[in-house]
């Protein structure tokens, strides 16, 4: 079965089903969680709706959805070029908020893959903390999953094919702190004969916060993810995630004589690169950029080293046109120019750095910094050109002289993670320090501006979908079904500028939640409010229930200024701006 008939089979089943499954488009790899880098789960975008912060019968008319979300695991990276590991997937998975439990979860698991797809089931897993060692956090509290045991007793599972595991069946939470709770895992026979999991079924009836303290959660949630890829390989009866139909057009592009080990990593790779650029992405030396930057120069130093028969640019095109149909932001013009610009930035040295490389006796953290730091060579390729000379280079050392080197760097990431010395997080808003406390002031009441501004120039259905806020720049998503042109982008930039020009007061206002939605005053539609609730409002202009803070008076802001739009999935676009 391809995987396009795979997907839509995996749609059209769960539609069908619970009541009707909403079928939702997949979020962006940029998540709006801020406590994680990219979006590792299909149930990310759904995280608010288990924790009760958003109501799905709001939102999608539905407690129950599916979806085929993108997701990237940075973990993996230097795994990649085995039979089972990639950096970019998709993720199949239906989710429920309140609408049904375990028994209907696991026989709508049972019914795809038996029924739908004609596979038999090797054997099925469920929790038992026995098997969860001594000192762990899901030791205690957490009970032995009978509930999901005798269900599939009760479908015709032989006992014996119920296998009792420990922390390798709790899911969660993602990031910090979040939903979680024991899994149900099916386990199909590969092509080898070897057992693969398929399918994890999460049930989420645990909140764990910060501190690794579980309390039951008021709405009990299910939340499943099924690899695309490795449904495919079983399906197609092939021996790896490679030899299926979503790898066969890039490898017919890359050189039949390359070792299997780099072909998986070229073709791994320059997935990731598209995925990455064409939700908005951009090589750098920290974040997401940094990820994507280690993707593309470790393709380009290939593409140097093996004189590829296509070149990453022509690959590129065959993996959007693949997914083009599915993924409608995927821009092939837009994803080659970025390209180019890092292959024009490292192409200079990394000739340079292999000759310097091979020059040493021996590699170190220490030197294999320098390497990079001087001529950009990624750890991968170093360890690799390296050989034995690196053989005590481990990843962790290399990470650490990173760090060290990069000043700057560190303090984004700590703040991003952990929030360490962060004298402000609300989740939206982020600093370190009493000046960027102001920047981010200002940001954020230039964001009220930007929603008016966008609103006005192209129509009141325009609605705001996440911020996230740094010292740096505002990242606004908002509803609105197609690219915004030049000069629709210059009207909202100069809406926002009269705005501030005007030097109107910002007035903030408690009043009960009813009150305020009467009052006309706009609301973010996945937050769930408190009875009484802060309205900030500049008058004839912008009035939205909000935390704070703000400036007191828009003059205060300074010149705004879009610095780019582009779409983020169906429907969703992204703006991101900055004030001087």
């Amino acid at each position: 079965m391809s995987h396009e008939d795979i997907r839509k089979k995996f749609l059209d089943f769960f539609s069908a089903r619970g009541g009707a499954h909403a079928v939702v488009p997949s979020s962006s790899l940029i998540p709006s969680d801020p406590s994680v880098l990219l979006t590792t789960a299909g149930m990310q975008q759904f995280k608010p709706y288990y924790t009760g912060e958003a109501d799905a019968m709001a939102d999608f008319s539905a407690k129950n959805t599916v979806s085929i979300q993108k997701c990237f695991r940075t973990s993996d990276i230097d795994e990649v070029g085995d039979e089972t590991h990639l950096t970019f997937f998709e993720m199949m998975g239906n989710f429920s908020f309140g609408g049904y439990w375990k028994k209907e979860a696991i026989q709508y698991g049972y019914d795809f893959i038996t029924k739908e797809m004609g596979l038999d089931i090797e054997y099925v897993t469920v929790f038992d903390p026995e098997k969860v060692p001594a000192g762990d956090w899901r030791k205690n509290g957490v009970p032995f999953d009978r509930e999901s045991y005798e269900i599939w007793k009760n479908i015709g599972m032989p006992e014996e094919k119920i296998v009792r595991e420990g922390i390798d069946v709790f899911w969660g939470p993602t990031g910090n702190e979040g939903p979680c709770g024991p899994t149900t895992e099916i386990y199909l026979k590969n092509a080898n004969g070897q057992a693969v999991e398929i399918w994890n079924i999460v049930f989420n009836e645990f909140y764990c916060d910060k501190d690794k303290k579980l309390t039951r959660a008021k709405t009990p949630g299910v939340d499943t993810g099924m690899g695309l890829e490795r449904l495919a390989m079983i399906s197609q009866g092939v021996k790896n995630i490679f030899e299926t139909d979503l790898f066969a057009p890039i490898f017919d592009k890359l050189n039949s004589d390359l070792p299997d080990k780099i072909k998986r990593i070229v073709a791994d790779h320059l997935r990731g690169v598209v995925f990455l650029v064409g939700d908005g992405v951009r090589p750098s030396n920290k974040e997401q950029g940094y990820i994507l930057r280690r993707l593309m120069r470790r393709v380009i130093t290939y593409a140097y080293r093996e004189n590829l028969k296509n070149s990453p640019e022509e690959i590129m095109r065959t993996i959007v046109s693949e997914y083009h149909g599915m993924y409608s932001n995927l821009d092939a013009l837009a994803i080659e120019e970025v390209y180019a610009q890092e292959y024009a930035k490292f192409i200079k040295s990394v000739g340079v750095g292999l000759k310097e490389l091979e020059k040493l006796t021996s590699v170190d953290a220490a030197s294999a910094f320098r390497l990079y730091e001087s001529y950009g060579l990624p750890y991968e390729i170093i360890k690799e050109v390296a050989g034995t000379k690196a053989g005590r280079l481990v990843r962790e050392e290399f990470d650490a002289e990173f760090k060290k080197h990069q000043e700057i760097s560190r303090a984004g990431v700590e703040k991003k993670f952990g929030g360490h010395g962060l004298l402000l997080d609300t989740g939206e808003l982020k600093a370190g320090t009493p000046e960027e406390v102001a920047k981010v002031t200002r940001l954020h009441t230039a964001t009220h501006l930007l929603q008016y501004a966008l609103r006005k120039v192209l129509g009141n259905e325009v609605k705001q979908m996440g911020s996230d806020i740094t010292a740096e720049r505002a990242r606004f998503d908002l509803s609105f079904p197609r690219k915004l042109t030049p000069e629709e982008i210059n009207a909202v930039e100069n809406e926002v500028n009269a705005v501030i020009a005007s030097d109107i007061p910002v007035i903030m206002k408690e009043m009960d939640y009813d009150e305020a939605m009467k009052s006309g005053a706009l609301a973010f539609f996945k937050a769930k409010y408190p009875q009484r609730v802060k309205v900030y409002s500049i008058a004839g202009v912008s009035r939205e229930l909000c935390g704070g803070p703000h400036v007191e008076h828009t003059g205060e802001i300074g010149k705004f200024k879009i610095l780019k739009e582009e779409a983020i999935s169906n429907g969703v676009r992204r703006i991101r701006a900055a004030i001087k």
